[in-house]
């Protein structure tokens, strides 16, 4: 309990942190997940407190609810630009590259980040890492391709599940109505290489690698932030 109290304290500071960089009038992509749940929270009660005035673009209905609650206004992609994403990591190594996808919204998530101007991303101590690979990379596809997907995964030397729902079930459904197969790699040599491989496969959506596009980590701890 000590250890996800901490680490739940870690990313309140980094999702608080990352909220200073929002500015009024900005159009921001709000990420998905438990620590993007601070940031989402701060931005609400920077517009209560402060008058900022700002739109949000969700990444999934878990950020468009959060967003909705704190009396965020919602546009889209086709409406705005976005000057600034801010989003969680399940890994992130020494050079910025990721591993998204834990909460199955890495889509619509690599959409909204990659066509930000400036893109941040905050984690806790636990989830920066020597090099990726621990977490196994989530690969969305296309229900009726998971078998062929699958044996694609494996002959590229994947171990692979298709994720299953909690309290249903079945598998996890994607926002966008497609399954999640989790694929462990032993050994990711380059992040941008497989990004790139993994969305040739045909009946692959999206994966959850994200490479070459991140321009600030903020790490938060117990204590307070670090930039890397």
């Amino acid at each position: 309990m000590k250890n996800a109290s901490k680490n739940d304290s870690g990313k309140k500071n980094a999702g608080y942190k990352a909220a200073e960089y929002v500015e009024d009038g900005m159009v921001l992509g709000l990420g998905t997940g438990s620590t993007t749940h601070y940031f989402i929270e701060k931005v609400g009660m920077r517009m209560a407190e402060e008058g900022i005035n700002v739109k949000g673009i969700p990444t999934s209905f878990q950020s468009l609810l959060l967003a909705k609650k704190w009396n965020i206004p919602i546009t889209t992609l086709e409406e705005n630009d976005i000057d600034l994403s801010v989003d969680g990591a399940d890994e992130v190594d020494g050079e910025f590259n990721l591993i998204k996808g834990g909460g199955a919204a890495h889509t619509k998530e690599k959409i909204v980040d990659y066509a930000a101007k400036e893109f941040i991303v905050i984690v806790d101590e636990s989830k920066v890492v020597n090099e990726l690979g621990t977490f196994p990379v989530p690969v969305e596809v296309i229900p009726d391709a998971s078998r062929v997907v699958i044996k694609e995964l494996e002959d590229m030397g994947a171990e692979c599940e298709i994720r299953m729902a909690q309290r249903k079930d079945g598998p996890v459904i994607t926002d966008n109505g497609n399954f999640v197969i989790d694929a462990k790699f032993s050994k990711i040599d380059s992040p941008q290489h497989l990004e790139i491989d993994l969305n040739t496969i045909p009946g692959v959506v999206e994966n959850g690698i994200f490479s070459q596009m991140v321009d600030r980590v903020i790490v938060g701890t117990s204590v307070g932030t670090k930039e890397l």
